[in-house]
């Protein structure tokens, strides 16, 4: 009698411990999401009255290790032809993930995005970005990650003369364009 009510404890035992494990899709969402992307993102930047296309984006998200849904991280948008000066635009970026969506703090412009409607795996990230009204689609390869120190973040100055004084003050606005 004893060896049959410890097999039984055993099996409840067992039983009760897969019962206490728990999935948090957040998190799994955010460690597939951790590292870096880059694909066409669909971003334009206007700046002194001209309009100018990203060819490509590269996003590196990393994760906090306290939170495990949320992080930090930067975005630079790639140009090969624009008037202010260096051929990209870099912002620091704080993700989270919430409710399976994405949010995303751009620092330096003060703005945020959602990605929602996406799927993610190991090598690609595609789905639909809003800002605010305006949703565009987009797909992303997950790639290594580079030098985080050898882009300048912010604005400062953009488009110079031939002495290298600053020609402008206006900042290079950033949006998504639809398709």
């Amino acid at each position: 009698m004893k060896r049959i009510s410890s097999i039984i404890a055993m099996a409840l035992i067992a039983v009760l411990s897969l019962t206490f494990t728990s999935c948090d899709e957040d998190s799994d969402i955010a460690y597939t999401l951790e590292g870096t992307w880059e694909g066409n993102m669909y971003v334009q930047s206007s700046y002194n009255g001209q309009t100018y296309d990203a060819t490509y984006s590269e996003i590196c998200f990393t994760q906090d290790p306290y939170t495990y849904s949320s992080g930090t991280g930067y975005w630079v948008d790639h140009y090969s032809s624009n008037g202010w000066g260096r051929n990209y635009v870099a912002n620091h970026i704080q993700w989270t993930v919430s409710n399976s969506r994405i949010q995303i703090y751009f620092v330096e412009e003060n703005t945020t995005i959602w990605i929602e409607d996406y799927q993610l795996n190991d090598n690609y990230f595609e789905g639909r970005i809003y800002d605010g009204s305006n949703t565009v689609n987009f797909q992303l390869t997950h790639t290594s990650s580079p030098n985080w120190s050898s882009y300048d973040y912010g604005w400062g100055s953009y488009a110079k003369s031939r002495s290298g004084v600053a020609t402008s003050t206006e900042r290079p606005i950033r949006s998504f364009k639809t398709k």
